[in-house]
């Protein structure tokens, strides 16, 4: 897990969504998350960045659908877009919320999965992705799993 730092500009753009904890949950996630960059301008912003936000999205999302559910109840996708002053970096935050907080993720040891048997490979994904991750707990009895990507550093017009 790698460590937050706190941001200069309090007030991010935000979107948040609930969502199913199913397949096509996860799937209406990706695509909400796709437009929600496209929206903010990480496409053309940062298109590296934006491609490893959707392959974040995609993988936490799928994990709080398959490892996170709870029957009847769904996970909440928030995505948020802050600018760093002192820097003139944006911050994009992703978070995936999900009912089982006695599930942690865990980042698999490395050669800790042999052939096609185990699962686990995403975290590895989104470690290797983000420039931080890591979970939270939330009440009652759920968990917040985060990832931030650091973006180019933008124009004094756009602050």
């Amino acid at each position: 897990m790698k460590s937050e730092f706190p941001l200069d500009n309090p007030t991010p753009r935000a979107h948040t969504a609930l969502l199913t904890s199913t397949p096509r949950g996860a799937a209406a996630g990706r695509r909400i998350a796709r437009q929600q960059f496209a929206t903010w301008g990480v496409n053309s912003l940062s298109p590296e960045a934006y491609q490893s936000a959707l392959l974040i999205v995609a993988e936490l999302a799928a994990n709080a659908s398959i490892h996170g559910r709870v029957p009847g109840r769904g996970f909440e996708l928030a995505l948020s877009l802050t600018t760093v002053r002192r820097s003139r970096t944006s911050v994009l935050r992703i978070e995936v919320s999900d009912p089982r907080g006695d599930r942690q993720p865990v980042l698999p040891s490395a050669g800790g999965c042999p052939g096609e048997s185990c699962s686990g490979r995403g975290l590895t994904l989104v470690d290797a992705l983000a420039d931080r991750w890591g979970t939270v707990p939330r009440e009652p009895n759920s968990k917040t799993v985060w990832a931030e990507l650091d973006l180019a550093p933008v124009h004094a017009d756009v602050l």
